[in-house]
């Protein structure tokens, strides 16, 4: 590990990094913000409605978003809307998609496996008795 530059915080090694990104991702009301803003920016309000929550939580996740890089904002007039900072956000959620169909798909199959496997008498315990 090299020292840091005088002056300068040091950084946290890349696996921190990335885990606190993904621990900022880790909520379902953040991923569902995420999903909701894929076909382009929205309004506080719209997002809102949308999640179901009141004022203050909307704006505490989108703040978290926001802090961390993961969403910009602008104000038009009385509105503030968000939008994805960076669109492969959007990849990483497809990803993620993949991984878990895969895995429900694995867990179907081996369903289907042990259902057909299952014996079709009873149990001797259970007979004549």
């Amino acid at each position: 590990m090299t020292a840091p530059r005088p002056g300068r915080a040091p950084q946290p090694p890349v696996y921190q990094a990335k885990a606190e990104f993904f621990r900022i991702l880790g909520h379902p009301v953040r991923v569902r913000t995420l999903e909701l803003l894929r076909d382009g920016e929205r309004t506080v309000g719209d997002l809102q409605d949308a999640l179901g929550l009141d004022s203050s939580g909307t704006s505490q996740h989108l703040g978290v978003l926001r802090k961390h890089g993961v969403l910009e904002s602008r104000r038009e007039g009385t509105s503030v809307y968000y939008r994805i900072k960076d669109p492969r956000t959007f990849q990483l959620l497809e990803v993620a998609r993949q991984i878990l169909t895969s895995n429900l798909t694995e867990s179907q199959e081996l369903l289907g496996q042990l259902a057909d496997s299952a014996p079709t008498t009873a149990p001797a315990s259970s007979r004549g008795a």
